[in-house]
């Protein structure tokens, strides 16, 4: 039987469940417009932990689709899904009149490390999308006890320095010796701002769980983070610009150098935005070939194979360490909207209608809010330790697999396209793409002959 609470009820079971269960610090700010990441402090699993709380313990049922969904902003967006209220309409999105095809109304803010290096570009008008296709499978890590890491030691950046080097011309030099201790690093640091040219821009990782004073919507500790630093005429305070959290502003000198002297982080870059230039095509079509990852799916695999182990009992895991151990999802889960400035700069080139491109882009959405619907039956999962839900687990990841297959051939079929149509010499005219009639285009891109996987 479905219990039904109003939503007065809500919001005092969500108030109980944060002071006792969770026992939650940050309350002071409690009430129905409390924005759950920006006031309380709640980030993204959280807010998921508390949900299923509210679910067990009040003897609701929430569906796993409804939570993904809908937006929880605030205490009241969440009230409002507990007592069944409707979701409100969803504002039109703020796109030109000409979608894809008209000025770019929004960026996405999903990887620091390119955040902070195209933030230079854009301010250049020079078109950063296509370096994007380096981030929906970006590298991650599975450690020893089958955790899912966005970061670990082992990963550096190589490639997308590489890359953005080859791409748009601007050398990106690490000034942080990894052989040499912190403080000397630090000193180097010190050095850098002090000399730095004016167009010069000096990227920094950091341990964001230290700068608490700055919103941390995924609330990790440690939580490794790159952004851009600069002096100011008060040698006590920096200038700090975070392109991926979209924030400029001062902070103390202080808090900044303890920050970057945490153990959990180290790394650092210098490179001058001006000498920027857009990216020649053989260039484009290297990289493209060279980061595209078409015939299988990395993060659906990672999480398939976390599972497993611990439904397996391996190494003496159990069902309730995935609550743990898929943690981190959410911070790569957000790394699929990425899909977006891959199409769009396809799409562009090509000219191809925008009406299908809007339907790539609710695919894209399917996906991420698949990947959170599929995280929350996982705490589920960890919470009851009832075996039998790890066949319907297993069952999401499959549809979500076959959800970014279709994508991934479908740009795999775009990429292909935009190789023949800027080929200085078209040896199949009758493939010439700008202009394709609709009725062509869906069935190039639906009924590609290609197998998965194939590029060229």
């Amino acid at each position: 039987m479905t219990v039904a609470i109003t939503r007065d009820e809500a919001v005092a079971a969500i108030g109980t469940i944060l002071r006792g269960e969770m026992n939650h610090p940050h309350l002071d700010r409690f009430g129905p417009g409390a924005r759950l990441n920006e006031d309380l402090y709640l980030d993204s699993v959280q807010v998921l932990q508390l949900v299923l709380s509210l679910e067990m313990n009040l003897g609701l049922s929430i569906p796993e689709e409804a939570i993904a969904g809908r937006d929880l902003s605030t205490v009241g967006d969440l009230a409002g899904l507990l007592a069944r209220e409707p979701a409100a309409a969803p504002a039109p999105p703020a796109a030109a009149p000409e979608g894809v095809h008209g000025d770019l109304a929004y960026d996405l803010k999903i990887h620091c490390f390119v955040s902070c290096v195209c933030d230079g570009l854009k301010a250049r008008g020079i078109d950063h999308r296509p370096f994007y296709a380096l981030i929906w499978d970006a590298e991650f890590a599975i450690t020893d006890e089958f955790r899912l890491a966005y970061h670990s030691d082992a990963m550096d950046h190589e490639a997308f320095r590489y890359w953005f080097t080859r791409l748009y011309g601007v050398p990106l030099h690490a000034w942080y010796d990894h052989s040499r201790p912190k403080d000397e690093n630090v000193a180097t640091l010190l050095d850098l701002l002090a000399r730095r040219e004016p167009d010069e821009c000096v990227m920094v990782m950091l341990d964001m769980f230290h700068l608490p004073e700055r919103e941390n919507k995924f609330n990790q500790n440690p939580f490794p983070h790159y952004l851009l630093v600069s002096l100011t005429d008060d040698p006590d305070t920096w200038q700090v610009r975070d392109p991926d959290f979209r924030w400029e502003g001062t902070i103390a000198r202080d808090r900044m150098l303890n920050a970057i002297r945490q153990p959990s982080v180290a790394g650092g870059y210098r490179f001058d935005p001006s000498r920027a230039r857009p990216p020649a095509q053989a260039d484009l079509a290297a990289f493209f070939e060279a980061c595209f990852v078409l015939d299988s799916n990395p993060l659906i695999d990672a999480v398939r194979a976390i599972v497993a182990a611990h439904d397996e009992g391996r190494g003496g895991l159990t069902l309730a360490g995935l609550d743990g151990a898929l943690r981190e999802l959410p911070v790569i889960t957000i790394r699929k909207w990425a899909y977006e400035h891959g199409f769009a700069f396809f799409w562009r080139a090509l000219h191809w209608p925008d009406a299908e491109f809007q339907r790539i882009c609710d695919e894209i959405e399917a996906l991420v809010n698949g990947l959170t619907a599929l995280h929350y039956a996982v705490l589920k999962l960890a919470r009851t330790e009832d075996a039998a839900q790890v066949a319907d687990i297993m069952a999401k990841l499959d549809a979500l697999d076959a959800i970014e297959a279709s994508l991934k051939r479908r740009l795999g079929a775009a990429y292909r396209a935009w190789q023949a149509a800027s080929s200085p010499r078209d040896p199949t005219p009758g493939l010439r793409t700008r202009g394709v009639p609709a009725a062509a285009l869906h069935h190039l891109i639906e009924e590609d002959p290609c197998e998965e996987g194939c590029l060229s």
